[in-house]
C-alpha cells in the first residue's frame, strides 16, 4: 500500500525566497538606473569636435583690443554701402565673426552660471553658436543653431533651429522655457518694444520677425536677403525710406 505524504509550506523559508526575489529585482533596477544616468551625464558631458574656441591671449586675439575686423572691415563697407543709396551685399566670414564675438566682455555670468570660450560656425543655411557653460564646477558644451529667414512679408525672423546641452536635444523644453522667460520679463519689467535688441531678442525667444531696418549715420538700410553658405554670411541691403 503506497502512501503520499503532503509537503507543509514553511512560511520562513517562502519569506527569505520572497525577499531574495525582490532584492533581486530591486538590484537589477538600480543598475539599470545608475546605466542610464551615467549615459545621460555622458551626453551631458559631450564635447563636440566642431568646438573649436579662439584661445585669448595669442598674437591675433588679445580681449581688449576691439575686433579689427569689424572697424576697418565690415562697418566701413555697411556704411559705405549705406551712403551711396543703391543696394549693396555686405559678406561675414566665419573667421571675421569669431573675430567679432570672441572680444565680448567674457567669461559673463548669470544666477551663478558662468558663460565663456564662444565660437561660432556658418555652414549652409545655418549659424552655429558655442560655448562652455560652468555650473559649479561642472563644465558644458552649449550648442544653439540659428536659421535666420526673410518671409513673404520682408520681414526677418531669427529662427532657433536647435538647442543642444552636450549631445542631447533639449528644444522643445528650452522653447517653452524662453516664452515663459519672455513672457515674464514684458509682464515685470519696463521694456522698450521698439528698441532693437529688443526685436532680437524677441525673435529668439518668442519666433516673432520683425522689420531688418537698420539705421546708418543720416540713411537707412533694409535686410532684403539672407544667404548662408559654407563659412561666409551673405547679406543684400537696399534703401529703406
Amino acid at each position: 500500500m503506497n502512501s503520499s505524504k503532503t509537503e507543509i509550506p514553511n512560511p520562513v523559508s517562502d519569506l527569505k525566497i520572497r525577499k531574495k526575489s525582490r532584492l533581486k529585482r530591486l538590484a537589477i533596477w538600480l543598475l539599470v538606473d545608475l546605466a542610464v544616468a551615467a549615459i545621460i551625464f555622458a551626453f551631458l558631458l559631450y564635447r563636440p569636435g566642431r568646438y573649436k574656441p579662439v584661445k585669448l591671449g595669442s598674437d591675433n586675439y588679445r580681449p581688449e583690443e576691439v575686433s579689427r575686423y569689424l572697424t576697418n572691415d565690415l562697418l566701413p563697407k555697411i556704411y559705405n554701402g549705406a551712403q551711396r543709396g543703391k543696394p549693396f551685399e555686405v559678406v561675414i566670414t566665419q573667421e571675421g565673426l569669431n573675430d567679432i564675438i570672441t572680444r565680448a566682455n567674457w567669461p559673463m555670468e548669470w544666477g551663478g552660471v558662468m558663460f565663456y570660450a564662444p565660437a561660432a560656425l556658418i555652414v549652409p543655411n545655418t549659424l552655429v553658436f558655442m560655448g562652455t557653460v560652468n555650473a559649479k564646477g561642472v563644465e558644458i558644451i552649449v550648442t544653439i543653431e540659428l536659421e535666420p529667414e526673410i518671409n513673404e512679408q520682408r520681414l526677418l525672423n531669427l529662427q532657433v533651429s536647435k538647442l543642444k546641452v552636450g549631445a542631447i536635444n533639449v528644444t522643445p523644453l528650452a522653447r517653452m522655457i524662453a516664452k515663459k522667460m519672455y513672457t515674464q520679463a514684458l509682464a515685470t519689467m519696463a521694456v522698450d518694444k521698439k528698441a532693437l535688441q529688443t526685436k532680437i531678442v524677441a525673435s529668439l525667444l518668442n519666433d516673432e520677425p520683425f522689420e531688418p531696418v537698420f539705421r546708418i549715420d543720416n540713411k537707412s538700410v533694409r535686410i532684403e536677403k539672407i544667404t548662408i553658405a559654407e563659412e561666409k554670411l551673405h547679406l543684400r541691403m537696399i534703401p529703406a525710406s
